[in-house]
């Protein structure tokens, strides 16, 4: 039985390549930076020396790679040894670019013998590690049906989403969501921690209300804590709230909500605070007050 490919180790990439080595996939995986190997390989994951040998031996490779740069230079694109590594090889991107990288993508595949299938998903670390991603898959159908399966290890919910790049802008539009929402939540425990509240409190009463969520839940027992451990890091938020703009402005789509916490998360991350959780965004809005910025609305 051939392996399933896997590149890219990072903050989501590693807990979900070892979800699938321990349910039993047999699993190739290969990481720019060496050294994230290390846990796949005490897991019984075989480790290649670079992505020409995962796509060597592999029929399908998964891309949970950090961005679009990194994505081409992965596999080669705009060389003639890109044709070699995905010629007959299905694709799957599963981290978050542009749509319409996506969509140039899946030309690129399909014009030189390769599938593609689009297939982020939604989750952080923790459900990562959980097995409690929901994935959105984009792509032919035969695509999608074969890939679909091999999912399950690492997704509770895989669902398909038309051509390229449908999952992508799914994503991004439930990541409008996310975003906005965490950054609430940040904002709710800010206004509560300057009227001299419990935060305690607050939280019990969110945790036991209607709007209680796997998310708000999280996020808000890292808020009173102070924890900014990262499951989701201001960084990558920051770049998805880029995305999701750009998006929206290329189809004249007004965004007003995440335009905010777009500037928020930008300020965040240079504050030097990119590698934290994103409820860290709550330093951004910490310092907009102290800077005075607080003013009648009126």
């Amino acid at each position: 039985m051939r392996p399933l490919g896997f590149l890219g180790l990072g903050l989501m990439g590693t807990p979900m390549a070892l979800r699938l080595v321990r349910a039993g996939t047999p699993l190739v995986v290969w990481n720019r930076t060496p050294s994230a190997c290390e846990p796949l390989r005490d897991a019984g994951a075989d480790v290649a020396t670079d992505s020409a040998e995962v796509f060597a031996r592999a029929d399908v490779v998964l891309l949970m790679l950090a961005n679009a740069g990194a994505i081409d230079a992965v596999l080669r694109r705009g060389t003639p040894a890109f044709a070699g590594l995905v010629r007959d090889r299905t694709v799957v991107h599963m981290g978050t670019t542009a749509p319409e990288f996506s969509r140039g993508l899946a030309v690129d595949v399909h014009a030189v013998g390769g599938r593609y299938v689009e297939a982020p998903v939604s989750g952080s670390r923790v459900p990562a590690e959980q097995g409690a991603l929901v994935a959105m898959l984009a792509g032919t159908d035969d695509a999608v049906a074969a890939v679909r399966p091999l999912l399950a290890p690492m997704c509770r919910e895989a669902v398909p989403c038309g051509a390229v790049p449908g999952a992508l802008l799914t994503k991004l539009a439930v990541n409008l969501y996310l975003v906005t929402m965490v950054t609430g939540l940040a904002e709710a425990f800010h206004f509560a921690q300057r009227h001299g509240l419990d935060l305690d409190v607050v939280r019990a009463v969110l945790d036991a209300g209607p709007m209680a969520s796997d998310v708000s839940r999280v996020k808000a027992a890292k808020l009173v804590a102070g924890d900014v451990t990262a499951q989701a890091a201001a960084a990558d938020v920051a770049y998805n709230a880029r995305l999701i703009v750009d998006a929206a402005r290329g189809a004249g789509v007004a965004s007003p909500l995440v335009d905010v916490a777009r500037a928020l998360f930008a300020e965040t991350v240079a504050a030097g605070r990119g590698a934290d959780d994103m409820v860290a965004v709550l330093g951004a809005i910490e310092a907009r007050t102290l800077s005075g910025e607080a003013r009648d609305p009126g």
